[in-house]
């Protein structure tokens, strides 16, 4: 136990050694803030002390509860206590105020009580181990069957996302069956029924259907209306599409507030619509939601919130949800070394742009490279993670573009051997990648706006500049002169993220979730935890090996120069003509099978 204190290396720690009795001695006698009490056989997890503490000052909560990890001669399981309702044996995983302490301990220290008396909003849970405790005992587990339903699959930005939720949800002991509606994106705009796929669902029975990132299968959301009349449903807001006539990120336009029709300004961008179905499609969206039994939507930053309740329908109920990431993969290494590695200069101040489509409409490239070239000069080199089809369109000398990476082993590398994470992104609902560099102790300069305002927290993980111009070349510009503000941001940005966005932070939320519709009962004591969820954290002895194919496969060169070129003729769009062909040539392969 002793041991486990010292190295916290925490500056402002004092310990004792105190029967129960003497306890109110020593909180008479100091004038300490916050309190850890340890019990016989309990040891504090590495960095524990730093993790709590750090959530505390964020949220201002009175008690913050980490994972207790439970071992013998191996590890038997990881659990937190339940928010609601009585929670017997708690001890070392919560760090309590000095307030939420005074009335216990004129009550006689009784932690269950002293938890279950606080209110909701002045306890919190951080999603990392804390405490270790020499004991075979787990809290039992809640086993339910789970639909994971996606469109087209699992790759992409939202495609890796809801898998990741899946996993977390395996990692709670869930049974989790992975459905994807379609392989023929092709046909997605004519198709609103997967009988295959929906009879597989049926036989499952699940006790709940998690939905995720179906455009690019449907433009409807006929097929999860459906569900939720089979089973309790949650719709996951990975974009906006659910909400509107057919885009997933409105931008400027306000029509979804008011009802999408054919005046919408971008019906051939992808996910495309006739403009005359856009009004139509939207009324059935609504209707889906809208539905006594329709899903519920989850929104994965407080924005998402926000803009899901101003355009769902009023009865639609949104309940927030932290993404998953695999916080064992994504943490940071040796950057020297991983420059060496990867072929990158060792002393040059190295700035990371990532994004699946780096010049992709919503990613605000003009605004980047403007900011780019605000710090380009010696010392200075960029990387480009994802595809760019022509990296000349930055106009940068020193530019590394090693394109997209679908190994999350190499992804996290590369992250980890940059300085520097900026975005000029104006349309995230979250934004993964400020997640996944902070995770690796990169910093991320961003706008204020969106998403980004939760995935990047201002001041602690990066900085957020206000939407205006010039403003992120100038805060670009600080960053890039102040190794000392980097190396800080990138020190908490660590600790804060792997607190809200690891495994069992995605699957503490999704619990929430399950709990609010009546899936599994409020009154547990803990949630618990398989013991393969330890390996998603650095000091694991085991540790979890990450994902490969995470995107698609590079193009050729030769549809790099066609995209380019057709790019430079019709810009992003795909005019209805093409679209019919492409579904013309897909049904015919699929008759021909």
């Amino acid at each position: 136990m002793a041991s486990s204190i010292a190295r916290q290396g925490y500056p402002e720690l004092r310990s004792a050694a105190a029967a129960v009795p003497l306890l109110t001695d020593l909180f008479d006698a100091g004038d300490d803030e916050a309190f850890i009490i340890l019990g016989n056989g309990e040891m504090l997890a590495p960095g524990a002390l730093a993790a709590l503490v750090l959530e505390a000052s964020l949220t201002g909560a009175d008690a913050v509860a980490g994972l207790r990890v439970s071992y013998t001669d191996r590890v038997h399981g990881l659990d937190v206590p339940s928010l609601a309702g009585a929670v017997d044996g708690i001890g070392g995983e919560v760090l309590w105020s000095r307030a939420s302490l005074a009335d216990g301990l004129q009550r006689g220290l009784d932690f269950a009580a002293i938890w279950s008396r606080l209110p909701m909003g002045k306890k919190g849970r951080i999603g990392r181990p804390v405490l270790l405790r020499h004991s075979d005992a787990s809290p039992p587990p809640s086993a339910l069957t789970i639909a994971s339903v996606t469109g087209t699959g699992t790759v992409g930005g939202a495609g890796v996302a809801h898998r990741r939720l899946s996993e977390a949800l395996a990692l709670a002991h869930h049974r989790v069956h992975e459905v994807v509606l379609s392989d023929r994106p092709a046909e997605a705009e004519w198709t609103d029924a997967f009988p295959a796929a929906e009879s597989h669902i049926a036989a499952l029975a699940p006790d709940f259907v998690l939905v995720g990132n179906v455009h690019g299968a449907t433009r409807s959301l006929d097929a999860v209306g459906r569900l939720a009349a089979m089973a309790p449903t949650a719709l996951v807001l990975h974009d906006l599409f659910a909400l509107t006539g057919r885009c997933c990120h409105p931008r400027d336009c306000t029509r979804a507030e008011t009802g999408c029709d054919a005046a919408c300004p971008t019906p051939d961008e992808y996910p495309t619509l006739a403009p005359r179905r856009i009004a139509g499609m939207h009324a059935r969206k609504r209707a889906v939601l809208a539905a006594p039994s329709g899903p519920m939507l989850l929104a994965n930053s407080e924005w998402t919130r926000q803009r899901s309740e101003a355009l769902a329908p009023p009865t639609a109920a949104t309940h927030p949800v932290s993404l998953a990431f695999p916080t064992g993969i994504f943490r940071p290494g040796d950057r020297a070394s991983l420059r060496r590695q990867l072929g990158l200069p060792e002393t040059d101040v190295l700035i990371l742009v990532s994004s699946v489509i780096v010049d992709g409409p919503d990613k605000g490239f003009s605004d980047l490279r403007e900011a780019l070239h605000a710090v380009a000069g010696p010392g200075v080199a960029v990387v480009a993670i994802g595809r760019l089809d022509d990296p000349a369109k930055f106009g940068l000398d020193r530019l590394y573009a090693p394109g997209l990476i679908g190994s999350e082993e190499d992804l996290a590398a590369w992250y980890g051997a940059c300085d520097l994470h900026v975005t000029a992104s104006r349309h995230e609902t979250l934004g993964q990648t400020p997640i996944e560099a902070g995770l690796c102790g990169v910093p991320t300069l961003a706008y204020r706006t969106s998403g980004l305002m939760t995935s990047v927290i201002d001041g602690v993980s990066g900085r957020l500049v206000a939407v205006a111009p010039g403003a992120l070349a100038q805060a670009l510009a600080e960053l890039v002169a102040d190794s000392t503000a980097r190396a800080a941001l990138g020190a908490f940005a660590r600790i804060a993220l792997e607190n809200r966005f690891s495994p069992a932070a995605a699957a503490i939320s999704l619990d929430a979730v399950l709990c609010a519709r009546g899936v599994i009962a409020r009154d547990r004591e803990r949630l618990s935890f398989a013991p393969e969820m330890l390996g998603h954290f650095p000091f694991a002895a085991e540790r979890n090996q990450g994902a490969k194919g995470t995107v698609q496969a590079p193009s050729s060169p030769l549809v790099r120069r066609l995209r380019r070129t057709k790019q430079a003729v019709l810009g992003r769009r795909m005019p209805l003509f093409v679209r019919r062909c492409l579904y013309l040539a897909s049904a015919l392969r699929r008759k021909a099978m």
